[in-house]
């Protein structure tokens, strides 16, 4: 028989992630494994079994190509012809964590737990942030993988 881990028996880490010359769809990646729990061995789909995400120097993410421009998101208001467009570089100018947000959002499942799950990642411009006191153990992207940093 499977497994499964109670909910008493969940212990949430904390990791950091500079962003600095980061592709935010690899990013992206990295965070929405490590957010619903993939990372471990524990990993129970229906669970919210994941780790705390704080991502540090968001204002210096790049996307590959031309998406920075061309990229577009959707969005509705509810009203007839109420559906508003925007790009990654509008986006980016009112709030830089946002294109990450979205992305990592629509990585984790639709509903109250991905809700929740989405809570677990802090997003930050600058190098400093609030969460020092919990030792959030530092994780390189370019060790993972060299395509994770921007090389223009």
């Amino acid at each position: 028989m499977t497994k499964f881990t109670k909910k008493d028996q969940v212990t949430s880490y904390w990791y950091e992630i500079d962003a600095k010359n980061a592709v935010v769809g690899r990013l992206a990646t990295v965070v929405s494994n490590i957010i619903r729990g993939k990372n471990k061995t524990t990993y129970t789909p229906h669970m919210d079994d994941g780790d705390f995400v704080v991502v540090k120097n968001i204002e210096q993410a790049k996307f590959t190509g031309k998406k920075f421009q061309n990229k577009k998101y959707y969005r509705h208001t509810g009203h007839p012809g109420g559906i508003k467009v925007t790009t990654p570089e509008k986006l980016h100018e009112k709030k830089p964590g946002e294109t990450l947000k979205l992305a990592v959002k629509r990585m984790l499942p639709g509903g109250v737990l991905g809700r929740k799950q989405l809570t677990k990642l802090k997003i930050y411009s600058g190098s400093e942030h609030p969460h020092a006191a919990q030792n959030p153990k530092v994780i390189e992207l370019d060790k993972l993988n060299n395509k994770n940093i921007a090389r223009n």
